[in-house]
Formats: C-alpha cells, sequence, structure tokens
C-alpha cells in the first residue's frame, strides 16, 4: 500500500549546506518540524564505539538511519498539518551505498510531497564537525547522488537560494503556498 503524505515536506542535499540551521528556523516560526536522524545516529555511535557510520561502515549507516526514517514517517502518517523534515527516507547513504530490497520498496510505498527543498553546496558555509567529516568534495558528490534519487523516485527537487535563513524560509513558504515567483 502506498503512503502519499502531500502535507510532507523535505528539506535535503549535501552534508552542512543549511539544512538544520533552515529546520529550526522554521520551527521557530511555528511550523511542525522533525529532525534529522543522521547527526544522531552518528552522535549514538561514535559515544557507543560503534561502527555504523560514514566513514566507518556506510552500508550499515545507511540503513540504519533508514530504518529509523521509516519508523518517523509511520508513525506519523495519520498527522494532517504540514511538516518539515530534515532529509528524509530517500536521503539514506550515498555514494557507495546499496539499497537492500526492503528499502528500495519504502522509496516506492512512503511518499512525500512531490517538491523536495534543497539547499545547495555552498562554500562559504561549509564546515567540518564531529559527526561531519566529510570533505566539501564528499558533499558535492552525496548532494548529487541524493538529487538523482530524488529525481528517479518522481520528485521535483527545488533548490533554495544561496542566501540567509530567513530569504530562504521565506521561499520554501511561498513555494508552499503558491505564491513564489
Amino acid at each position: 500500500m502506498i503512503i502519499a503524505k502531500p502535507n510532507f515536506f523535505l528539506l535535503t542535499g549535501g552534508p552542512g549546506v543549511g539544512k538544520t540551521t533552515l529546520l529550526e528556523h522554521l520551527r521557530a516560526r511555528g511550523e511542525c518540524c522533525v529532525e534529522e536522524t543522521h547527526r544522531r545516529v552518528i552522535r549514538e555511535q561514535v559515544a557507543s564505539g560503534g561502527s555504523a557510520v560514514p566513514w566507518l561502515d556506510l552500508q550499515a549507516y545507511g540503513e540504519r538511519t533508514a530504518r529509523e526514517d521509516i519508523a518517523i514517517f509511520d508513525a506519523m502518517a495519520d498527522v494532517e498539518q504540514r511538516v518539515f523534515f530534515d532529509r528524509g527516507i530517500p536521503d539514506t547513504g550515498g555514494p557507495g551505498f546499496t539499497p537492500p530490497p526492503w528499502l528500495v520498496e519504502a522509496w516506492r510505498t512512503r511518499r512525500y510531497n512531490a517538491h523536495v527543498f534543497v539547499p545547495p553546496p555552498w562554500p562559504q558555509i561549509y564546515h567540518q564537525d564531529a559527526e561531519r567529516k566529510q570533505t566539501f568534495e564528499d558533499c558535492l558528490a552525496t548532494h548529487q547522488v541524493i538529487l538523482e534519487t530524488y529525481r528517479a523516485l518522481g520528485y521535483e527537487p527545488v533548490l533554495l537560494p544561496l542566501t540567509d535563513v530567513e530569504t530562504r524560509a521565506d521561499f520554501v513558504l511561498a513555494h508552499i503556498n503558491g505564491t513564489a515567483r
């Protein structure tokens, strides 16, 4: 059975492009927002000495984040209000990740709004930290894989302008409300 949730909006793209900052800004404006699982999984794995992190075991990391994203989607399936997600089920993995059959099925059966919002890679705001060890070149490669994945799944990426978070939030809300230029 396909669960289509046109009220579920995704912020997606490579690491360090401003998704979380934008999500926090939308939350401050009163929007319902769901934090990404990716950084949380990394924090938990690092704290416990686990290997399911992108730089040690990309496959285990991708499958773990996918299972958690699926569980979140399913738990919220009855929510009717507008919800913004920092990444979605199709964000799993990245370059070198092989989606298992159960994940491909989840991509097909759990559908977000067709328009996914994508802050493009921006070297001026990109930085590495304890949870984001990827280089900017890795960010570019991940961004490309994510765009290709979403397009292949029938989604329409909407690239956000390279500007401040307030303007990005206005852009996203105007697009959703049908007033985008």
